[in-house]
């Protein structure tokens, strides 16, 4: 039975892959853009995977604060970081980031279970 992060991470690939096939120059540039983005560069990958997390919370998309959380984790951020993090984007965002605060703890949750964590 498919997980929620496996279906998360299917549906992401699919429709990525949907998406640039459009052969669209402006959406495969962005996508380029992206990518390059979130590499090593005078700051470290873990770091920019955070910033990342703020500005997606903040601007509560949630398929971005999975995509970033899962980043996260596999650049090495612990739970107390990822919190901690939260926290400064519900001090920007103000309180009506808490429910995706709820959903990025879930979500946490469930990457430390597949990973056995």
């Amino acid at each position: 039975m498919p997980t929620k992060v496996k279906e998360f991470n299917d549906y992401r690939a699919k429709m990525n892959d949907k998406i640039l096939a459009s052969d669209n120059k402006v959406i495969k540039r962005i996508f380029n853009l992206d990518t390059n983005a979130f590499k090593e560069g005078h700051l470290p990958v873990k770091t920019k995977e955070l910033l990342g997390l703020v500005a997606s919370a903040v601007l509560r998309c949630d398929d971005c604060v999975q995509y970033h959380l899962e980043s996260a984790m596999k650049n090495g951020v612990s739970k107390a970081e990822m919190l901690e993090t939260m926290s400064i984007a519900n001090l920007i965002g103000g309180t009506i980031v808490i429910p995706h605060l709820r959903k990025a703890l879930e979500y946490w949750e469930l990457l430390e279970e597949e990973q056995n964590i």
